[in-house]
């Protein structure tokens, strides 16, 4: 079982940047891909970013450009670096990882992009 822990979220200006961060424990040898997700109120999770573990990388349009998605030195570690940031951005981000067993979530941390 892997345990997802974010960090990194807050309140930041229309164009500004801001870098999360999520590192896992547990059984991290056991991690595949990892990923970034964001939820609107009322919504579903949607993916914003994902990297597998040779690095590929896959983005949603709306991030494509702005944000970039890496792996830390540390295993089961990632980062979001997110730039040009939009009101539009604004949304709870989780951490995600899967592993052959299935699928882990963070808690979520609060991302505001407002003036």
């Amino acid at each position: 079982q892997v345990q997802l822990v974010e960090s990194g979220g807050g309140l930041v200006q229309p164009g500004g940047s801001l870098r999360l961060s999520c590192a896992a424990s547990g059984n991290i040898a056991s991690i595949n891909t990892m990923g970034w997700y964001r939820q609107y109120p009322g919504k579903q999770r949607d993916m914003v970013a994902t990297i597998t573990t040779r690095g590929s990388t896959n983005y949603a349009d709306s991030v494509k450009g702005r944000f970039t998605i890496s792996r830390g030195n540390a295993r089961g570690t990632e980062y979001l670096q997110m730039s040009s940031l939009k009101p539009e951005d604004s949304a709870v981000y989780f951490c995600r990882a899967w592993t052959n067993a299935g699928g882990s979530w963070g808690q979520g941390t609060q991302v505001t992009v407002s003036s």
